[in-house]
């Protein structure tokens, strides 16, 4: 088998894991691992996160296309993904999950400690059985609880480097967590068709535009607050501070031009696309530069 060929067969295994999830929960996980140490953190530290956190999100990540490969068939925007479309079994998915699961758990518990080993499972767990099995299907509320997995990079990273858990890796897990709502139902007002397809309570299937656009702003201003919260509490410096409310306001404000959108007479969520996904791409630019803000405050004086 040549070389190409061999990629070929081996792409599937690697897109199944979404890597774009993980790099995103990567930008959160690497930041924290400088705050926590105030500096540099060991080498063993950073590999530890960054092997073992990819490994707990990409074995989650493959759970999860395991158990919605019939949904995710039938939607346009995730129809060609390995288990929906046949490329990979499901016993293959099955072992590539638990394995990267194990791998996740040892490098942390080995190279660092077992605290992070256990938020790395515990991740694993929250995200595969929490969110997909027992959230996603039944409530409007799936992606605010379910979304909580997504926190747990910035708690696996703190304790990897202090082997405790404080205040601060809290307010770090509050941020992403008000996120994620702000973030995800925007994306779920362009695909609102493609989950009431397959019935999949998104809050945009259930719920009028207005309604979700103003869910929206009040995650989006809930998290603005506990970012500001992080600056007496870790504490963080005078660029962090501007930064963080020059980032939030400017969240806001296209969060709000949003519900502004919405409450036009009439307003559908065909209108709404485009904005919504304006909203959508600003919310990972916010979290990207918020954390690449947390990760270069120790460095400052």
């Amino acid at each position: 088998m040549g070389e190409q060929g061999l990629r070929e067969r081996l792409a599937p295994y690697f897109w199944v894991t979404k890597p774009r999830i993980v790099e995103l929960l990567l930008a959160t996980a690497v930041p924290t691992l400088f705050l926590a140490a105030n500096g540099l953190p060991t080498v063993i530290e950073t590999i530890a996160v960054v092997i073992g956190g990819s490994a707990a999100a990409a074995s989650a990540n493959t759970y999860n296309s395991i158990y919605d490969r019939d949904i995710d068939a039938v939607m346009h925007r995730t129809g060609s993904r390995p288990l929906a479309s046949g490329v990979i079994s499901v016993r293959a998915g099955l072992i590539q999950a638990t394995v990267l699961g194990i791998v996740s758990v040892l490098t942390l518990g080995l190279l660092t400690n077992w605290l992070a080993a256990f938020l790395g499972f515990l991740a694993i767990v929250m995200y595969a059985l929490g969110y997909t099995i027992l959230l996603k299907r039944s409530t409007p509320q799936n992606i605010v609880w379910g979304g909580a997995a997504g926190c747990m990079p910035v708690l696996i990273a703190w304790a990897a480097v202090t082997g405790s858990l404080s205040w601060t890796p809290v307010i770090l897990f509050l941020i992403v967590f008000f996120w994620t709502p702000a973030h995800y139902w925007p994306l779920a007002i362009k695909y609102r068709d493609d989950y009431a397809a397959v019935g999949v309570p998104m809050l945009p299937v259930v719920a009028p535009t207005r309604v979700v656009t103003r869910n929206i702003v009040v995650y989006a201003v809930v998290m603005v607050g506990a970012s500001l919260a992080l600056i007496p509490v870790a504490p963080m410096g005078w660029v962090y501070g501007i930064g963080a409310l020059i980032l939030g306001i400017w969240f806001v404000i296209i969060s709000f031009g949003l519900v502004k959108r919405s409450h036009r007479e009439n307003a559908d969520y065909d209108e709404l696309q485009k904005p919504a996904m304006k909203v959508f791409h600003g919310s990972i630019t916010y979290l990207a530069l918020l954390f690449l803000l947390i990760g270069v405050t120790p460095f400052l004086p």
